[in-house]
């Protein structure tokens, strides 16, 4: 038995590998941890790797209104964001303890894809990606887990208390997720580890096992507040039921006997036993069902039927006894003709008339709902031996399709075109069921890895399929090392194709190829780290864009999204919130910022009146000389570092919760 590192190239599992390497307070904690008899993830660098979210500074959020897409209510609702995650999500300080669910797809530890910047360890504010971690690099696992703390630190601090962390990972990495999970989110937190099919068919990328399955570690910041949602069935769901035959079993619906994958044993006819004509699987498919279970709903038709090789190329065939392909006796299609009309009709039924092809019954009360979804999530359908196949609708999530990494490639090209450059992309099916689930209808999802943007496009559509109002902040810094920023780029131009319903035509043209999907949002981008000087320093311009992308009022935080007003005719007046309350900032002549003064309030006043807002004025100045019972006062540039988490008070790098 080897007592040693379980894994020796970096992440130590034994407490007593490296114990050369650590430093006192490391010990401590070391000693602590083995006299509890607990199970530690420990590694070299791992005092550094948790402070590192606490060192991190805010920058300067600049909005893109040329990449905005939709209304300018439309746009509010959502972002995209280019920058760094880290720091992208330390600026967003308005919106921690905010996040519904966070639903991301991390670069995988594959030598392909993740990169690893040195300099993290001492300035963590170096947005710099860093360079390409090669498969063969004995410290790769230690650099990866490095990268993921501070950034797991940091999704966790923007979770509500209810909130759900639904990450995505493969098998390389998935037992030093599995720990670090536990260490950040805590093991009492672990709602499960979904098993997803990503392939039709196993990869020969093993020697030993093939893959065909990838993970999705499902997390709650606590489990006492966290809710696994279900969705109640409404009569708008219920319309395509009925029951023209008088089922006892209740009202039902057209089924499809033909499965969605391919299977040579279950690829042969069926005879009618109406026409005689021999029937095949739709497409490429093959029957769902299993053909001892056929045959006996056929034989409820009063035809007896038998299994015969009808020399087709295929398996033998279902056909009626004694019959020939195209050819039925009177006496059997009188008998399936007096079934038909007196009903009720077997679960495989030939259409209202008998000369349809062959198709299934979907009962209402079968259908499984509200119920807590299975750790395999399969890419086929599920069927039972015992009992007729439910297909389960769009609103029914326990046994959905997940889709395949194949699925998520196809629906990029099909949206943006060739050339996109990715080869593996997260299916829309396997995001719109993690979003359904564990996002409340009027939620808040974050995406910290967007990449192509499946997130966005995913909770469009469940908006738009659930009459829904979620909202995504995506954050994507694309491949500076390459040169492709491909979050103004790629990821873009998808979620404004999804919205605007256009499509790359033959002539690389954009044009209305698709329908459109409700919704919008803004384009920003992180720039410069700031600070008091920083603030004070800039022009009307960008200082409109800091106060817009951070303000937030106490008790309705992540919900203040203001709407940016840019219009000439106005001297104060820069934006409105969802309540319609205007927000001002002082200026003189177009210079420095200045105070609230008699004035200053007096062109507020007209400003209010053009624009024909109502009480409160929120007014950002330098001071407030003059007061007023209408006016809410934000002095700057103290009220915006307070709304990055830099006020003096109150110091958001000094709380021991981001640091886990």
């Amino acid at each position: 038995m080897n007592d040693g590192p379980v894994t020796p190239v970096g992440v130590r599992l034994d407490p007593l590998a490296g114990i050369e390497l650590l430093d006192q307070e490391d010990l401590i904690r070391l000693v602590r941890s083995m006299m509890s008899n607990g199970v530690a993830l420990t590694f070299h660098g791992k005092r550094s790797a948790k402070e590192i979210s606490r060192k991190v500074r805010p920058r300067v959020m600049r909005r893109e209104p040329r990449l905005h897409v939709g209304s300018p209510a439309e746009q509010s609702r959502n972002l995209l964001i280019e920058g760094e995650n880290l720091q992208t999500m330390v600026t967003l300080y308005k919106y921690r303890g905010e996040v519904d669910l966070i639903v991301t797809d991390p670069p995988y530890n594959t030598g392909q894809q993740f990169r690893y910047n040195d300099k993290w360890d001492e300035d963590p504010n170096d947005p710099d990606l860093g360079t390409l971690v090669a498969k063969e690099d004995g410290s790769r696992h230690t650099k990866w887990i490095k990268a993921m703390m501070p950034r797991l630190q940091m999704m966790k601090a923007m979770l509500k208390p209810s909130g759900v962390i639904a990450i995505c990972i493969d098998d390389n990495e998935l037992f030093h997720l599995g720990m670090l999970m536990d260490e950040v989110f805590g093991e009492e937190n672990r709602i499960g580890i979904l098993n997803w099919q990503k392939a039709a068919a196993a990869r020969p990328d093993n020697s030993h096992i093939s893959s065909a399955t990838e993970y999705v570690l499902i997390y709650s910041k606590d489990t006492e507040t966290a809710r696994t949602y279900s969705l109640d069935r409404s009569e708008k769901d219920n319309r395509r039921y009925g029951n023209p035959d008088r089922d006892p079993s209740g009202i039902w619906r057209e089924g499809n006997l033909t499965a969605r994958t391919y299977s040579t044993d279950n690829d042969y006819g069926i005879q009618s036993p109406f026409t005689g004509e021999v029937h095949y699987p739709a497409g490429n498919g093959a029957w769902r069902h299993p053909k001892r279970n056929l045959i006996g709903w056929l034989g409820e038709w009063g035809v007896p039927y038998e299994i015969r090789s009808i020399k087709d190329g295929k398996r033998a065939a279902l056909m009626v006894v004694g019959q020939k392909p195209g050819k039925i006796s009177s006496t059997h299609m009188e008998a399936a003709q007096k079934r038909l009309e007196s009903g009720p009709w077997p679960f495989v039924w030939f259409g209202t008339d008998g000369t349809g092809r062959p198709r299934v019954k979907t009962y209402l009360e079968r259908i499984r709902k509200g119920k807590v979804p299975t750790t395999y999530w399969a890419s086929e359908d599920l069927s039972s031996d015992e009992v007729p196949f439910v297909e389960l609708g769009a609103t029914s999530w326990d046994y959905t399709e997940s889709g395949r990494s194949a699925d998520g490639v196809s629906e990029l090209t099909s949206i943006v075109g060739k050339g996109h450059g990715f080869d593996t992309v997260k299916p829309l099916k396997l995001f719109k069921k993690i979003i359904q689930l564990w996002c409340p209808p009027q939620g808040l999802v974050l995406d910290p890895y967007a990449g192509s943007g499946t997130t966005g496009q995913a909770v469009l559509e469940v908006n738009q399929e659930g009459d829904a109002d979620r909202r995504f902040i995506l954050i994507e810094q694309g491949s500076p090392a390459t040169g492709d920023k491909y979050a103004r780029s790629l990821t873009w131009q998808r979620l404004h194709n999804v919205i605007t319903g256009q499509r790359l035509g033959p002539d690389g043209k954009l044009t209305n190829g698709a329908d459109p999907v409700l919704g919008g949002f803004e384009f920003r981008m992180l720039t410069r780290q700031i600070d008091a000087k920083t603030v004070l320093s800039m022009k009307k311009d960008e200082l409109v864009d800091v106060v817009i992308t951070s303000h937030w009022d106490m008790g309705r935080r992540g919900s203040t999204n203001l709407i940016r007003i840019d219009d000439p005719k106005y001297s104060y007046l820069v934006g409105c919130n969802e309540q319609g309350e205007g927000y001002f900032i002082i200026w003189n002549n177009g210079g420095p910022v200045g105070q609230l003064d008699l004035d200053s309030y007096r062109i507020v006043l007209k400003d209010a009146e053009k624009a024909r807002i109502k009480p409160p004025y929120h007014v950002y100045a330098r001071y407030e000389v003059y007061q007023s019972r209408n006016v809410q006062f934000w002095k700057i540039p103290d009220k915006i570092l307070a709304h990055l988490g830099l006020n003096e008070n109150s110091d958001r790098f000094n709380d021991d919760e981001i640091s886990g």
